[in-house]
């Protein structure tokens, strides 16, 4: 019994270690496109970092960040979102601090924002099952859900594109997470 006990211990042990290697495996081997929409999505979402020049390029794992941003802060703090993507096996950021252009401040009230997202929103047939959750100075919640990861990345974008919109935040799930 004794003996049957440890078979079974030492199958579970190697079973547990092959299936946790799998799992790492298949983290390190997401695909580049997978890589850079998850990047662009956190960083769309973060607070502090202000997209409005940023991209995100990844080949092979190596995230590259390329663009402006408003301050030397900015810079570091999109530079550790990246790095804690799953899959960005290395960042190179090549962002230049360049303070914000004279953009002008929109003082939009949150109901007529919530609005007129929710119309940009309906716009597009494939974002038909996102919707305004809430809006809070400037600050609007998506909720809903998408096919895939790149239809996530544009109900972002098409929100933060309205006028008086702040920043966005998302709660959306995406069907197709593991694209």
């Amino acid at each position: 019994m004794q003996k049957l006990t440890r078979v079974l211990g030492v199958a579970g042990l190697v079973l547990g270690l092959t299936l946790g290697a799998s799992v790492a495996a298949q983290a390190a081997d997401r695909p580049d496109s997978w890589v850079t929409l998850k990047a662009k999505l956190a960083l769309m979402t973060t607070d502090g970092v202000d997209t409005w020049d940023l991209n995100v390029d990844t080949v092979k794992g190596a995230v590259t960040l390329h663009g402006k941003v408003a301050t030397e802060e900015a810079k570091k703090k999109a530079e550790a979102v990246a790095a804690g993507i799953e899959g960005a096996k290395s960042v190179k950021n090549l962002l230049q601090v360049v303070p914000k252009p004279n953009r002008e401040a929109v003082e939009d009230v949150d109901d007529v924002v919530k609005t007129n997202v929710d119309k940009a929103l309906d716009a597009d047939p494939a974002l038909k099952d996102v919707e305004v959750a809430s809006v809070n100075k400037g600050v609007v919640l998506l909720r809903g859900t998408v096919e895939t990861l790149a239809l996530h990345v544009k109900a972002v974008d098409t929100a933060s594109r309205v006028r008086g919109v702040r920043r966005v935040s998302t709660e959306i799930t995406t069907k197709a997470e593991t694209e």
